[in-house]
């Protein structure tokens, strides 16, 4: 299996692609190729734990790595780190509907899935591809991302890692999950923006001469933790393939029957790994795509123009927050067969008018697999009171978003498929937004009197790695411009 870029043609193996993480170019690194799930391999993985399911669809990808490898890197990854051992499970919530829920593990956020096997496939990778240089981890985040990777590299041999985070644009718990972490090998910034101001700054950096020639003199090379990294992605598509092994268990399917999944996304990795488990077999009808008020994916779906000239909205669900997303440059290379110049003029229109437009047999394609829908606060605020009230069932804002979307999909277009409802996150990482849709009380100051309340009127338990940040030292305190970011990670790597 090898890799190619998203903007210009090329032949590299999955270790080079995951150590290097973004393409000279600044493309995208996608396979040449879908391997396929037959439907042996799909009924042997349904008496598969998670570890096993992971083991068999990274090794479709990741061919330059050894089964003993890739079961190092899985076993490493998912044993013990997850609640009960069960790193995505599904939970019926009444209506035809199943929550995929990917917030088991140490940083309470779907994000744990990829970013506690990225730090075993990349510094595998460099051991294969013998650089002997350090990988300088580089990531913008919205929250959620920034916490997971930094659980995930904190302490890892010859790795460094340097996150920035929207100084505005994250929950309370999450800063603090970002500001309080412990490690000699990292270090964390504010930047005084937006997650696209940082994630655009961490791109120009990517690619800026100077600082590639500061890396090489000290000996060090960039990487990235964003789902920018196809070692980011792979993980994601698992879960996925892992979903419908368990409907098939549990006999919610039949072997080949289809059903939907709902992803709420701003990045649009997550559910372009669901895209990706289909390429591979997974029988999934609609891709049911859900965003908050920054509804730019909503529009490029429902019109084929993508446009991030418009008003930018701070809400609670913010790890949605976000005007670029990423990963559609994955999804806009499959729709257009290939063709890399293509892709590559869309991108520079995109950085230069901050708009492009699809339209023909790419434009249909995309309507044919997705549905794009968005709310805003106070319907998802609705939708956590509604669920609560009637299944017993908690979850958080951005699930939140899916499930109103995935609603109004069924209202519209009368589809009853079972749904699979991507859950991204513990609602106590959102607490004062969740106890606003579930009470009237007026909420403490206190951050963890907040989430002992959601506690006490959910009967829920407050997950053991927030309520075990009580007390901790903040550790990072700086905030910088996006001109400054560059200077910051120097600072920090000398």
């Amino acid at each position: 299996m090898f890799f190619t870029g998203t903007r210009s043609n090329c032949d590299v193996t999955s270790a080079f692609a995951i150590a290097r993480g973004l393409a000279d170019d600044g493309g995208l690194f996608v396979p040449q190729e879908f391997p396929a799930i037959s439907a042996g391999e799909f009924s042997a993985m349904t008496g598969m734990d998670y570890c096993q399911r992971a083991a068999l669809v990274l090794g479709k990808y990741l061919t330059d790595y050894t089964a003993g490898e890739i079961r190092y890197c899985v076993e490493g990854a998912y044993k013990g780190t997850f609640d009960n051992d069960l790193p995505a499970p599904l939970a019926d919530i009444g209506n035809n509907r199943k929550m995929l829920e990917l917030w088991h593990g140490p940083t309470c956020a779907f994000k744990d899935l990829a970013l506690q096997l990225l730090p075993y496939l990349l510094t595998t990778a460099l051991k294969k591809n013998g650089t002997g240089r350090e990988a300088v981890i580089l990531v913008a985040t919205s929250g959620d991302t920034g916490k997971a990777a930094l659980a995930g590299f904190a302490g890892v041999k010859d790795t460094r890692i340097v996150v920035f985070y929207p100084r505005d644009g994250v929950s309370d718990m999450q800063k603090l999950q970002m500001t309080t972490q412990k490690g000699e090998n990292v270090a964390v910034c504010a930047i005084a923006g937006n997650f696209d101001d940082a994630q655009n700054g961490v791109k120009a950096i990517f690619t800026d001469a100077e600082m590639k020639k500061f890396l090489l003199d000290n000996n060090m090379d960039f990487s990235s933790a964003n789902s920018i990294n196809f070692g980011r992605l792979v993980p994601q598509i698992v879960y996925y393939v892992s979903a419908y092994c368990d409907l098939l268990k549990d006999g919610s399917l039949k072997p080949g029957e289809t059903f939907n999944v709902v992803v709420p996304t701003g990045n649009f990795g997550n559910i372009l790994a669901a895209v990706y488990a289909k390429k591979m077999g997974v029988p999934i009808k609609k891709f049911i795509c859900a965003s908050n008020k920054n509804n730019v994916l909503t529009d490029f779906i429902r019109t084929g123009t993508y446009d991030r000239n418009r008003q930018f909205f701070t809400t609670e669900s913010p790890s949605m927050d976000i005007l670029i997303s990423s990963n559609l440059e994955r999804m806009l290379h499959l729709l257009c067969k290939g063709d890399c110049a293509q892709v590559a003029a869309l991108m520079a229109e995109l950085k230069n008018a901050g708009k492009y437009t699809i339209g023909g047999e790419m434009l249909k394609e995309l309507q044919q697999e997705f549905y794009g829908g968005c709310c805003d606060d106070e319907t998802g605020r609705k939708a956590i009171a509604e669920i609560f009230r009637e299944h017993n069932y908690l979850c958080d804002t951005h699930t939140a978003v899916a499930l109103a979307v995935g609603e109004n999909y069924r209202k519209e277009t009368g589809d009853d498929t079972l749904q699979v409802i991507a859950s991204t996150a513990s609602a106590y990482k959102f607490a004062p937004a969740v106890l606003k849709a579930l009470t009237d009380k007026e909420l403490p100051a206190d951050d963890f009197a907040k989430l002992e309340l959601l506690a006490e009127l959910t009967g829920t338990a407050v997950p053991a790695p927030l309520a075990n940040l009580k007390g901790d030292e903040v550790r990072h305190k700086k905030c910088v411009e996006k001109s400054e970011m560059a200077e910051f990670i120097r600072q920090s790597l000398v």
